[in-house]
């Protein structure tokens, strides 16, 4: 079936490393701080997350990109809400999470979401994603017009350190280095293509959470081994609330997840690992996260696609 009708593209993953790099067979970009989409653009634009929920109803500033294409196209892309001038996950999932109209409109007014095109997959009525990497680039240059609302994403020849450097700089949030000739697989990760980020953000299962005597909520992390099994990741501190949480839908249970109680988790409320959430801390070797950062929940990944690396 021809994937711009059927849909439900599962975007190419990207592998990690913590040192940047410089590789003269390689192109390198600034990884920016969103939500990673595809986006059916014809005579009219649908946008997807990898969940393959629709986006346009929480960002309807996004609807009309679609007029920024040459001819009918598959892109993928960030899709980022910039704040003072940087991407801003919190407020990207903030808006994911939004029903009502006129919270989204006011959100839409004060900080409109952008989308960032890297890659093409179709053009005009077939695939292209056995072509090389460069020549998507150029094809996805010549069929999107630039405007306010859609960019393409530039990037550098062999020189990853200069750009991290720059993103580091800017406080963003890393880089990520492809080769020139990389084709793009739906759904795999290869390491054709390789993020370097300043900070190391993984997804993690919530597994439950820990009230302490200041209020201060901290939730219990878990991620998943390859083979399938829930490990405990340690904990983030959410805030002085249990508002955030008590937006999402969760459920208390009885007993522990990973079928013990860790140490240090007591006082534990246990859920059911249904919820994802967002955690950046400084990269190390260790199995639970140096000065972790709650960052937000999100519900464009399920629970297995939290895999512990």
């Amino acid at each position: 079936m021809d994937i711009f009708e059927a849909k439900g593209i599962k975007p190419m993953l990207i592998s990690e490393q913590l040192e940047p790099y410089d590789d003269p067979g390689s192109i390198f970009e600034l990884k920016l701080d969103g939500i990673r989409c595809i986006a059916y653009c014809d005579d009219h634009t649908d946008l997807r997350n990898k969940r393959d929920m629709k986006l346009i109803p929480r960002f309807p500033e996004l609807r009309d990109i679609n007029k920024s294409c040459k001819e009918k196209c598959i892109l993928d892309g960030e899709l980022i809400v910039a704040n003072n001038g940087l991407p801003d996950f919190y407020e990207v999932q903030k808006r994911t999470l939004m029903s009502d109209l006129f919270k989204i409109q006011l959100a839409c007014s004060k900080l409109p979401a952008s989308f960032v095109a890297y890659d093409i997959l179709y053009y005009k009525d077939k695939e292209v994603t056995g072509l090389p990497l460069l020549e998507r680039k150029s094809l996805l240059s010549d069929t999107v017009d630039e405007s306010e609302r859609i960019s393409v994403s530039r990037y550098v020849e062999t020189n990853g350190v200069m750009l991290f450097d720059l993103a580091k700089e800017q406080k963003l949030e890393g880089i990520v280095g492809k080769k020139k000739d990389s084709l793009y697989w739906f759904g795999k990760r290869t390491k054709d293509w390789i993020k370097c980020k300043l900070m190391s953000t993984d997804d993690c299962v919530v597994c439950g959470y820990i009230v302490k005597d200041n209020n201060m909520v901290s939730l219990v992390l878990g991620q998943y081994t390859h083979e399938g099994t829930l490990i405990y990741k340690g904990h983030v501190t959410m805030g002085v609330s249990l508002r955030l949480l008590n937006q999402q839908k969760y459920t208390v249970i009885d007993n522990s997840p990973f079928g013990y109680i860790p140490k240090g988790n007591d006082e534990a409320i246990w859920l059911e690992p249904n919820l994802v959430c967002v955690v950046e801390s400084m990269p190390n070797d260790k199995e639970s996260f140096r000065q972790p950062v709650f960052k937000g929940f999100r519900d464009d990944k399920t629970p297995r696609e939290c895999i512990n690396y």
